[in-house]
């Protein structure tokens, strides 16, 4: 039978990682039901989020973003200072990085609720560090001053006393935004990816360097 699903976008790609993860968080329960002879259905759905939803049970999408207006702004600055526009690419905030973060800490799953609480509080542990510092919010500060408090907490292993909450913010808020970052067409250049596309002409076949890598020059 011939599939023609259309390919996942990334927003699509979002709600199946979450989807996942909601699902895995508990063995599906399968119980008899009362004078029935049949067990009862999972109690988690099996069933594909984004090509077999179930119907019956319908999928809380789009759910409602979070973060304020003063948090996405802090997002987007501080991604921009991760991920800067250069000659490979476009800044993090060129391709939405910092609504690609709003979107997954608002997801209702229980470990993006933890991810939330972790970078919605580091935000504002940010601000706190740049009043403390400066006496201006993070988005506020020259270059130079953001950078001053990126660098103290981009390294674990140089951790200074009483910045520990910034290092463990610091920390996912990279992953997330390199996670965004990637998953957008216009980055894959950086990494060398050139995507699903057909080669014109005959099919080359395998490369001879390849088949005497894997030892298989009596097979292929």
């Amino acid at each position: 039978m011939s599939d023609n699903r259309a390919p996942l976008s990334r927003r699509d790609a979002l709600k199946w990682f979450a989807g996942t993860a909601a699902g895995t968080a508990a063995a599906p329960a399968v119980l008899a039901a009362p004078n029935e002879t049949e067990p009862s259905p999972p109690a988690i759905s099996t069933r594909s989020p984004i090509h077999d939803p179930d119907y019956m049970k319908p999928a809380v999408y789009p759910w409602t973003k979070l973060f304020s207006p003063e948090e996405l702004n802090t997002t987007k600055v501080l991604a921009d200072i991760i991920l800067p526009k250069d000659n490979l690419g476009p800044a993090a905030s060129e391709v939405g990085v910092h609504d690609f973060i709003n979107e997954w800490c608002s997801a209702p799953y229980d470990d993006k609720k933890d991810d939330c609480d972790v970078i919605r509080g580091g935000l504002g542990w940010l601000n706190t560090e740049s009043f403390r510092r400066f006496e201006k919010t993070f988005v506020e500060l020259n270059p130079a001053q953001q950078t001053a408090i990126v660098d103290d907490i981009c390294d674990p292993a140089k951790v200074k006393p009483g910045l520990k909450v910034g290092v463990s913010f610091f920390r996912l808020f990279r992953k997330l935004t390199l996670g965004g970052y990637y998953t957008h067409s216009s980055t894959w250049k950086q990494l060398g990816y050139v995507g699903n596309i057909s080669l014109p002409g005959d099919y080359p076949g395998v490369p001879l360097e390849v088949i005497k890598m894997l030892g298989l020059e009596d097979v292929a």
